[in-house]
């Protein structure tokens, strides 16, 4: 009798899949498990620190529970969360969109899958900043579209360039995407620079998408959304209640349309179909997040303040570390390093993440997770810890630094 072994392999998509913000666990796990103190400044989870979700948002998600709250919602959201969705967007981000324009979504890391299937036919192109959140590159491929990054400038804060970005629309450019502020760089642009962006995309007549998702996360200049700005262009905006909100755990983000013409009627269908077949997002989460929006916002202002005070002790410590450079973040609460030895005492990025988690137990991510192009020789860390967990980590890079260089 012959033993057939079937051996099946993962699909071509599936194989392509990385995600360098999560990749970089595997090794820290593995090195944990050997008994090493790993210090985590590699994802952006400040309730994994010393932040917390806001007690009046806990008890609604309790109440909501405890009140029998718990079926499916509608696949678009519960009608009273994508009120308070409009509203937000109306009065924060002067958005001009109606609740019916709204999808509530499972984190927004679904808002742009729902997005890039949406919009992306095999052989599109999708033009997003250099360096750039790791699901956008990942999910325009695996759609069969392609990913092209633009490039943005370190010295000047990681400002677009808005040459590099005109010179990279092709025929195919199905969309552009704006990430504001930005995830890895804390880059914040200029009302001038979105305008400039916007006039490209009405000359071409291609859509924008803009994620906001750290929209009320500013230090020290003023954030003007897209959507303010975006008078005849089409907009898909992404934005969600992890970061501002501290609910990163609960999984709840979502999409709006702004498109008074009609010209994404067909894309936004699609988003609505792809929202059906997976049901819906949690209900009790759902009601929770009509409490976080329409209810006390004072430790926002708290969270900021305390976040600016270790984004400027960070970036004070860092540049004191000879070998690295960094621009200064105005929004989010990361840092994108420059390693200056890559070449020399290391071959990549990459390695010099892995080398710095085996000998120090410091946990980073390599900048070419965010982009091949313009993110390598660089590593993200987040500045969320407290100032004594950052010192640790800071001193131990910089003796990391001092034995390889």
């Amino acid at each position: 009798m012959w033993l057939l072994q079937i051996v099946a392999q993962a699909s071509k998509r599936a194989r392509s899949v990385e995600y360098a913000i999560r990749d970089v666990m595997i090794k820290a796990e593995e090195l944990k498990r050997t008994g090493k103190n790993i210090l985590y400044l590699n994802i952006g989870d400040p309730v994994k620190y010393d932040f917390d979700t806001p007690p009046h948002i806990k008890h609604a998600i309790q109440k909501a529970i405890d009140g029998g709250l718990n079926y499916y919602s509608p696949s678009e959201g519960l009608k009273e969360l994508r009120e308070a969705i409009a509203e937000k967007e109306r009065t924060v981000n002067g958005a001009r969109v109606d609740p019916s324009n709204v999808i509530v979504t499972t984190g927004i890391s679904e808002a742009i899958l729902f997005l890039m299937g949406a919009i992306v036919n095999p052989g599109d192109e999708v033009l997003m900043p250099g360096p750039c959140y790791p699901p956008y590159l990942t999910y325009a491929g695996f759609f069969d579209g392609k990913a092209v990054t633009y490039r943005t400038i370190e010295d000047r804060g990681w400002a677009p360039d808005l040459a590099d970005l005109e010179r990279k629309i092709t025929k195919r450019t199905k969309l552009i995407v704006i990430i504001n502020p930005n995830n890895p760089t804390g880059s914040v642009y200029s009302r001038a620079e979105i305008i400039k962006i916007l006039e490209l995309a009405a000359k071409h007549d291609i859509p924008v998408a803009a994620d906001e998702i750290y929209d009320r996360i500013i230090y020290d200049e003023n954030f003007t959304s897209v959507a303010s700005l975006a008078k005849d262009v089409p907009l898909i905006g992404l934005n969600g209640f992890s970061k501002a909100y501290l609910m990163t755990g609960w999984r709840l983000g979502y999409l709006y349309l702004q498109d008074h013409e009609g010209r994404l009627a067909e894309v936004w269908d699609g988003i609505q179909r792809l929202s059906r077949v997976r049901l819906c997002a949690s209900t009790p989460v759902q009601v929770a997040a009509v409490e976080a929006l329409r209810g006390p916002q004072d430790h926002i202002r708290e969270m900021v303040a305390k976040l600016k005070r270790r984004r400027d002790f960070s970036l004070e410590r860092i540049r004191e570390i000879p070998g690295l450079t960094a621009a200064k973040p105005n929004g989010a609460f990361y840092l994108f390093p420059r390693i200056s030895a890559i070449g020399g005492a290391w071959e990549s990025d990459e390695q010099f993440v892995t080398e710095l988690l085996n000998e120090t137990g410091v946990l980073v991510v390599h900048g070419s997770g965010f982009d091949p192009s313009f993110g390598k020789d660089h590593f993200r860390a987040v500045f969320l810890p407290d100032e004594s967990m950052l010192e640790e980590a800071f001193t131990a890079i910089g003796d990391f630094m001092k034995r390889h260089t």
